[in-house]
């Protein structure tokens, strides 16, 4: 394998820890906000459940006060029967009808209201046990996520060492220039920062590079970047099919026929 080949090969593997050492930087970084989000959702639940708590004590308030209003008027109405009979005229009797149809009417009312607020009772009963079975089942993932950062956080610092380890290794093999080159697109671009060239199209950015700059790419005599997006590229052809391919080459082979067949159509 010439040495061209070997810098190619290096600086996709140095791409390929990047991107892993990125995703598990990420993990690390989104451990503890995962946390404080469950935290904050068990809050909340709480919250809730205090708030509706304080429904229902009101609801209750309100339930025993109809309760007892109705007991009096009740009374008041049974005392009042005792003593129609006991009226000395008929206005006198009359009157006493009237306070008693009054109480009666109230009564109904009341009763009518009784029956609103244990129904309303029952469905903040219900909304209370949803949320009851909520709030225990976000303690329970809370003290598994809680038991399992530890765990992972471990295991990711763990990983990310031993990438480091890879990465240097990778790193003695490119040119300084070349992995300077390598670090200055990585700071400004997207990834990936070595790309392939497939039918003179380069596809980082799926956009077909000069002819010249193509004929020096496959004579792989040194690592070009491209014109357009800046990143490093190689010639797919200069590794076999045999070969592992150093890139997503059939999404790469895929946009860049797609890429081609428009430049084509633009052409004729």
């Amino acid at each position: 394998m010439s040495m061209y080949l070997e810098q190619i090969e290096q600086l996709v593997v140095l791409q390929k820890v990047d991107d892993e050492i990125i995703v598990l930087q990420q993990e690390l970084e989104n451990l503890p906000k995962e946390l404080a989000e469950l935290e904050q959702q068990d809050e909340e639940t709480g919250q809730r459940l205090e708030q509706l708590n304080d429904k229902l004590d009101i609801l209750k308030t309100q339930q025993k006060r109809l309760d007892d209003e109705i007991e009096d008027n009740s009374v008041k109405i049974k005392k009042s029967k005792s003593k129609l009979m006991m009226a000395e005229n008929t206005r006198e009797y009359h009157a006493m009808m009237r306070e008693m149809d009054n109480m009666d009417k109230i009564n109904r009312t009341r009763e009518e209201e009784r029956v609103a607020l244990s129904e309303e009772l029952e469905r903040q009963k219900e909304i209370g046990a949803e949320i009851t079975t909520e709030s225990k089942e976000l303690k329970e993932k809370l003290e598994e996520y809680r038991a399992s950062i530890k765990k992972r956080t471990t295991a990711a610092k763990k990983r990310l060492n031993a990438l480091e380890k890879q990465r240097n290794k990778a790193c003695e093999v490119v040119p300084k220039p070349v992995l300077g080159r390598y670090e200055f697109i990585r700071a400004r671009i997207h990834n990936p920062v070595i790309v392939s060239v497939i039918d003179g199209v380069c596809t980082g950015c799926n956009i077909q590079i000069p002819p010249q700059i193509f004929n020096d790419l496959q004579k792989g005599e040194q690592i070009i970047s491209c014109p357009n997006c800046q990143r490093l590229t190689f010639w797919c052809e200069h590794f076999s099919a045999d070969e592992k391919a150093p890139t997503s080459e059939a999404k790469a082979k895929e946009n860049a026929k797609k890429k081609s067949e428009e430049i084509a159509e633009a052409k004729e």
